[in-house]
């Protein structure tokens, strides 16, 4: 009678809880998609509305053409048909985004005056043109709310017409809630001569700050390129859902204007998102009081079965069975959702070789579109036979399915339906790894944007071994793992060599798999992995990064053939910046390349003890602790290796990559050429 008052109790609270959980709104997700409209269909790309005189020609043009009917006084509005989060909807935090788009305005007739020019708008969702808004007012307000009437709507205008509240002809302007720009800066050159320019707007959510970028020619403006900035709260003037897109008009003079790539990425920072935890957190403990024993048992069970499973995964038990139930037990709320195999096969066009981005050690990954969330994603497809890509495709799917953060690449969903085949869909990284900028013929990272992936892998580390519920050790960490979106911020992947650790456990023994010259000393000798040998890995990624050298080059004096003593001796010579990479041609900011270089010495110490904890790393990058002293030699480390009849032989794996310049491997723990290093495979023996 005890155990069935216990049972209903316990099925009393699973659905109170699920109802609680089921009225909490969701927190907002990362967002974003690509469009390159400069295609030879006459056909509207998914996702993309039309207004007024907008229509779809091989490009998305905004104002009517000389096909079309006079060009004068003509208006139109291309948007995303989906509204984009601009505010968490639980913690009204504000949202960053930053959007790149390439777009030509050109005067039919150069001789005589034309405008008026074209804008990046944000709007209520969905996008209203008004009546009357053509000519100087850029399609974004009438002359009721021209001058600020209450126009709830923001834009960053490429103005190409002086009117009466203008500075100059051709100029930029931030606009809120009225066409009279509240910041502006003139164009040197003419913004209507027909050539290409790429544009940059990205907006801080908790700096408050909206940055606008600018270029002619190939080359897109840097992050660091700023034009014009302006400190504005978005929320003051927009709702917590906003229509995003573009918008031109022509008055008495005339001009055609055309957009050719979009491409827009938000992001939330995950901090408030725990309110939710804390809120599910106390309902149990209420529940727990109330209905006792009953309660503590079904609490034990909820965790257990939401728990993130330690150790190495059984293949046979994790992929074995109902496929069905497998997917259930891998869902997690607002998170990666599961494929069908059907959906993904047409996302990469039945996985044509014309859309593999690269090979990995385990299998191949394809770029593909998902129609249904207009987004672009890199699919892996786990090579069938491959019982190493299958177990960790089983870790990838229950560790990194559990995280978010601004830094870690997302993963977007899994499919293991079709019998042999297991997918992993996650987020495209258009600029791919850190690994082919240095190393490959990618675009050369400045030293703004190599210390801002060095400040990002080091966020995203901090949030691993310290803020998530379960301290996580990534044990790959190289540059190939560390990818590159829209904007150049460093994301961190491949998480299927991850291993689980409790909060102030120490190291333990294991099955030992890595990358030769990224791996500690002491894993290689005694197999333990730990937060410490991670550490290691990041300092010398971090000298990698200032360096633009691998761990080890074997075609170098034997002086400088390894990177970490050859830095350690300069660093001892107080020639530190002599490490720094040649390409960057001196253009870097000497304290912060100290700082990188520093700490990535003092990570890379050989005894694990002398080791910072990725917190004290990351202090001393943002200059808000001191530099470290370290010995002006390179130390000995002071552990003492097991006995050889307890270590196994070490086998190296050389598994060749195909990938193409600025292609991630998404996951791939397969090795690279002796130059990038080699995976490991290390395990002790039982004594």
């Amino acid at each position: 009678m005890a155990m069935g008052i216990s049972s209903s109790a316990a099925a009393g609270a699973a659905l109170l809880v699920a109802a609680l959980l089921l009225v909490l709104p969701p927190t907002a997700a990362p967002f974003s998609f690509t469009y390159n409209f400069t295609s030879p269909s006459d056909t509207p790309p998914p996702g993309i509305a039309f207004q007024g005189d907008a229509f779809y020609n091989k490009a998305v043009r905004l104002t009517r053409d000389e096909r079309l009917g006079p060009i004068t006084s003509s208006a139109g509005r291309a948007f995303f048909s989906r509204a984009v989060p601009l505010a968490d909807p639980v913690s009204r935090r504000p949202v960053s985004f930053a959007t790149a788009f390439a777009f030509s305005i050109a005067a039919p007739d150069p001789a005589s005056a034309s405008g008026d020019g074209l804008a990046f708008f944000l709007s209520p969702f969905p996008s209203v043109l008004l009546d009357s808004s053509a000519g100087g007012l850029l399609g974004l307000f009438n002359s009721s709310s021209a001058r600020g009437g209450g126009g709830r709507l923001v834009a960053v205008e490429f103005d190409t017409y002086r009117n009466e509240w203008d500075p100059s002809d051709d100029h930029i302007g931030v606009d809120l809630g009225g066409i009279v720009s509240s910041a502006t800066a003139d164009w040197p050159t003419s913004m209507k001569d027909g050539r290409t320019a790429h544009a940059r707007v990205a907006y801080d959510g908790d700096a408050k700050n909206l940055t606008v970028a600018l270029s002619y020619g190939d080359a897109r403006p840097a992050a660091t390129d700023v034009l014009l900035w302006y400190a504005v709260d978005l929320r003051d003037y927009l709702p917590d859902s906003v229509a995003v897109g573009f918008s031109a008009a022509t008055g008495e003079a005339a001009e055609l204007h055309q957009v050719l790539y979009w491409e827009f990425t938000s992001t939330v920072d995950p901090k408030e998102e725990t309110v939710i935890l804390w809120v599910v957190l106390g309902l149990c403990a209420l529940l727990l009081v109330l209905v006792g024993a009953g309660v503590v048992w079904f609490v034990r069970q909820w965790r257990k079965a939401g728990e993130l499973i330690d150790g190495d995964i059984d293949i046979d038990d994790v992929m074995g069975g109902d496929y069905d139930e497998l997917a259930d037990e891998f869902v997690v709320e607002s998170g990666p959702r599961r494929f069908r195999y059907g959906e993904l096969a047409t996302a990469t066009k039945n996985f044509a070789e014309d859309r593999k981005l690269g090979q990995g050690g385990f299998g191949a990954v394809y770029r593909g579109f998902l129609k249904e969330l207009g987004l672009e994603v890199a699919i892996k497809r786990v090579s069938k036979g491959s019982t190493q890509g299958r177990k960790e495709y089983a870790a990838e799917v229950r560790i990194i399915s559990q995280l978010r953060h601004r830094h870690l690449v997302r993963l977007v969903g899994w499919c293991h339906e079709h019998r042999g085949d297991f997918l992993l869909v996650y987020e495209l990284m258009p600029n791919g790894s850190v690994d082919h900028h240095l190393y490959g013929k990618s675009v050369l990272l400045t030293w703004p944007m190599r210390y801002d992936i060095a400040l990002g892998l080091a966020s995203a580390m901090l949030y691993l071994h310290e803020e998530c519920m379960q301290c996580i050790v990534h044990r790959d960490i190289k540059p190939s793992n560390v990818m590159l979106d829209a904007t150049f911020s460093a994301k961190l992947g491949d998480f299927g060599l991850a291993k689980l650790v409790e909060h102030g456990s120490q190291p333990y023994t294991t099955a030992l798999a890595g990358t030769l010259g990224y791996l500690a000393p002491e894993c290689v000798m005694t197999g333990k992995a730990s937060r410490e040998s991670d550490v290691y890995s990041f300092g010398v990624v971090a000298l990698e990064i200032v360096c633009g050298r691998r761990p080890a080059e074997l075609t170098e004096e034997p002086s400088k053939a390894r990177l970490v003593p050859w830095v350690w001796e300069l660093y001892g010579k107080n020639a530190l910046l002599e490490a720094a990479d040649c390409r960057l041609m001196g253009q870097f900011e000497e304290k912060q390349m100290e700082r990188v270089v520093v700490v990535g010495l003092w990570c890379a110490h050989p005894d694990y003890a002398h080791r910072p904890s990725i917190r004290q790393a990351l202090n001393v990058l943002k200059f808000e602790a001191p530099l470290p002293v370290l010995p002006p030699k390179m130390p000995v480390p002071t552990y003492f290796p097991l006995p050889p009849h307890l270590v196994a032989p070490i086998s190296v794996e050389g598994t060749s990559s195909t990938d193409d310049p600025g292609v991630s491997d998404y996951g791939s723990s397969g090795s690279h050429n002796a130059g990038k290093g080699s995976s490991v495979t290390h395990r002790l023996l039982e004594p």
